[in-house]
């Protein structure tokens, strides 16, 4: 039963097989492929809820991933051929025009919102005769992927109200129809891992400190306790019982009779029950939330306005910070992914780099990198030009 469980797999998959010399596929392709194979796997993420959750409902990570996205996508894109810019191509006139209902920055906020919400981003080309016309952002809960046999995605499904349309990755024909981006999730082969996942709890706990809040705001002047009677057979009547909860839900619950005192009457007693909030240090576990929320997205606290975060010395350093080590890698990152996925569809050579001349926040370091070059004297003027970004000069071979 062994030896044919053993043929039939080899049949099936091609095991034992030698492959031609030519042929280039990952080893261990195979075993992924054999985990799913002809099934769509679906997320194991819900990214719905990272948007309800978080982005919609919790300010930090609100605030968080509009400053992230809206800085990546402020960036400018310049095309490069080798080292020399490309003023006029039709790559460039893409980018620059992705669509005709959003500009590129629009685009790209669009992109990278969903990479740092979900930890997955999805653009579609539209192409005529494998050339790319139009670019368009697709929701990511829509998308599930379909592995071949291979294991690596052979098509991509995006379902809207019922119905599917199917995305094959046709790579003879130019450029493919769909472009995935994902951050980097050590235990899935095909998805992304969204930042808000290890910062899931941190979020819950921020969120029930504002659920908490606004409960306090709506029962101000009815705090958690007991009402006690102490007569001699420690009960009320049914007529009594019922007059004293109308009265209590009626002119004590409320922000409108927060402060107002409760009169009881004789036989009755006020028994507090449950935490204060300093009790519970309700105001400092909200922080230290909010701090947790900020490092998973890659935001420093003192940005955000977050109290009790003296990391940085000032401001304007927090804010390097955030470019250098948020802001620019992400932004290199799909650059380097439109490089290599429209680049199909033009000549080879073509790529996409940010302008990072552009950057105000860097300003201070880009002069002080001007002033070093400027007076170094063993540089001569092209390796000074080639220091800052500048190509050659005719005659800058000296000193």
């Amino acid at each position: 039963m062994a030896d044919g469980l053993r043929q039939r797999l080899a049949r099936t998959f091609g095991f034992g097989r030698t492959a031609p010399d030519e042929t280039k596929a990952s080893r261990t392709a195979r075993l992924i492929a054999l985990s799913a194979f002809g099934q769509a796997v679906w997320s194991p993420r819900d990214a719905s809820a990272f948007a309800r959750e978080g982005f919609a409902k919790n300010p930090i990570v609100y605030r968080s991933v509009r400053m992230i996205a809206e800085a990546a996508a402020s960036v400018p894109l310049y095309l490069y051929e080798g080292e020399d810019a490309v003023d006029m191509h039709p790559l460039l006139a893409l980018i620059s025009k992705p669509n005709g209902a959003q500009s590129t920055p629009e685009l790209l906020e669009a992109t990278y919102g969903h990479l740092l919400v979900a930890g997955n981003a999805y653009l579609e080309a539209v192409s005529v005769g494998g050339e790319p016309r139009e670019l368009h952002v697709l929701r990511p809960d829509r998308m599930k992927i379909v592995p071949g046999v291979d294991g690596w995605p052979e098509a991509y499904d995006y379902s809207v109200g019922g119905e599917t349309v199917r995305f094959v990755q046709d790579v003879s024909a130019g450029v493919r129809p769909i472009l995935h981006l994902a951050l980097f999730h050590p235990l899935n082969d095909h998805y992304g891992m969204s930042p808000l996942e290890p910062a899931a709890a941190a979020i819950d706990i921020h969120n029930q400190g504002a659920d908490w809040n606004k409960a306090l705001l709506d029962n101000a002047a009815c705090p958690s306790g007991a009402l006690v009677y102490s007569a001699a057979d420690g009960q009320l009547a049914p007529e009594q019982y019922e007059r004293l909860k109308t009265e209590l839900e009626d002119s004590f619950s409320g922000a409108r009779n927060a402060g107002r005192p409760l009169l009881l009457e004789g036989g009755l007693d006020w028994k507090g029950m449950g935490f204060s909030p300093k009790d519970m240090d309700f105001i400092q576990a909200k922080h230290l939330a909010a701090r947790e929320i900020a490092l998973s997205l890659g935001v420093p606290p003192m940005l955000l306005g977050i109290p009790g975060d003296n990391t940085y010395s000032n401001y304007q350093e927090a804010n390097r910070t955030f470019w250098r080590q948020t802001v620019l890698p992400l932004v290199n990152r799909t650059a380097k992914a439109l490089s290599g996925w429209l680049g199909a569809g033009f000549e080879d050579g073509l790529e996409l780099r940010p302008d990072l001349d552009a950057v105000e926040a860097l300003s201070v370091e880009r002069e002080a990198l001007w002033e070093r070059v400027r007076v170094s004297e063993f540089l001569t003027v092209n390796e000074k030009r080639a220091a800052v970004g500048y190509g050659p000069v005719e005659g800058g071979d000296v000193l």
